[in-house]
């Protein structure tokens, strides 16, 4: 992938290619719209069991993402173990307490209002797997010397939203939460200091009485997103 000698670029003949006709990549582009439209975050899970291979898979999904350098700074920690995700949720609990109390800032809170959040995270010890996601600042080589990653957050991101469509593809839902500060996630974890900490991310199946903000059933029209220059 790339190591401290100098590396040559080599080109492969493409190795998939689609040729579909306008009419077959509108239906596609529509069905695939129309499936991302039935994802929800939710807040209320079932401790229904998720076999470890689903999460692997979508996780390996996520690393397929593109990335700066295709130097791929991510590490995804999963975690199923009871004992841990309690010390989480105690840990993030602890800090959101600190955000509500004020913490946040007055216009951060009420923008939260309409989403029904609070310190409370049962979420984070009810669901079957949580899956925090880690943005590799920088690398390392075998002899410990550093080489600098590029466009971290871009990468990370775009990896997370394969993570989250991949996660809904196989029927699951799922839950970004993001307590601030996240330092206790590398402790608890044992992860690296080059490793900074992005998201907890609650995976399960919903609870027969869970429900979504009203709020989040709202979002921009077409032509507040989009401006086509043709």
């Amino acid at each position: 992938m790339f190591s401290k000698s100098n590396l040559s670029y080599e080109p492969l003949p493409l190795p998939d290619r689609q040729d579909l006709n306008d009419k077959d990549m509108l239906a596609r582009a529509t069905a695939h719209q129309a499936f991302m439209a039935t994802r929800h975050s939710v807040r209320d899970f079932t401790n229904q069991r998720v076999d470890r291979d689903v999460i692997e898979a979508a996780i390996q999904t996520a690393g397929s993402a593109p990335s700066g350098a295709n130097h791929q700074p991510w590490m995804f920690v999963a975690i199923s173990n009871p004992d841990m995700k309690a010390r989480i949720r105690a840990a993030a609990e602890e800090e959101e307490a600190k955000f509500y109390d004020g913490g946040g800032g007055d216009e951060w809170l009420k923008a939260l209002e309409p989403i029904g959040t609070g310190v409370e995270k049962p979420h984070l010890t009810t669901a079957p797997w949580l899956i925090v996601i880690f943005a590799q600042r920088w690398g390392e080589y075998e002899d410990g010397t550093r080489f600098k990653n590029y466009y971290v957050p871009e990468s990370v991101g775009i990896a997370t939203g394969f993570l989250i469509s991949a996660l809904h593809h196989a029927g699951l839902c799922s839950l970004t939460h993001t307590p601030n500060p996240m330092k206790f996630l590398n402790e608890a974890l044992k992860r690296p200091a080059s490793e900074k900490p992005v998201m907890i991310l609650a995976v399960g199946h919903p609870s027969q009485d869970a429900t979504v903000p009203a709020v989040a059933k709202v979002k921009k029209p077409l032509d507040e997103i989009l401006t086509v220059i043709d």
